[in-house]
């Protein structure tokens, strides 16, 4: 069942999903009706759950479940990964790919492939006080405060100590 994602607990679990680009308000519309359908019918083994989703910077889709009654089986999440494949298929967005970087660069948003990482650090755009996107947070808890950290706290920080 979809709830607002302010109500969701702060222990529920979060996936987040990047886009390689900035969604159009056209697009931000068709991921929110998506979404919300997916939300308000998303079970595991037949159990509706209470889950949410969010879009953050225009090019992040963050879905949320409350798995303190009943917790998102294989299935259910197999089920959510077909939904962001189909927006990734019609949208042409690239959500699904792992290999990507995110972070701040200049206040604008940069994403990055895993191989064009040494550049952007060779050229001073990315350093290691500069903001990365971790988006193996689990917890929507971990979005304040675990999400947009310092490249020096997160996987990158092997790139600063050559």
């Amino acid at each position: 069942m979809y709830l607002p994602f302010e109500t969701m607990p702060d222990t529920a679990r979060v996936w987040i999903y990047q886009a390689n680009r900035k969604f159009s308000n056209e697009e931000k519309d068709l991921i929110t009706s998506r979404m919300t359908a997916f939300c308000d019918q998303w079970n595991t083994h037949g159990n509706r759950m209470p889950t949410s989703f969010d879009i953050k910077y225009d090019q992040f889709i963050i879905l949320s479940v409350d798995e303190s009654q009943l917790g998102a089986s294989g299935c259910s999440i197999d089920s959510s990964v077909r939904t962001l494949r189909e927006l990734d298929e019609v949208l042409q967005v690239n959500l699904l790919d792992q290999g990507k970087v995110s972070f701040i660069n200049q206040d604008e948003i940069t994403i990055s492939s895993l191989g064009q990482i040494k550049e952007y650090i060779q050229d001073g755009q990315l350093t290691s006080s500069t903001k990365v996107f971790n988006t193996t947070v689990q917890r929507k808890e971990d979005l304040k405060d675990k999400w947009l950290i310092p490249a020096s706290d997160s996987w990158l920080n092997r790139y600063f100590n050559n």
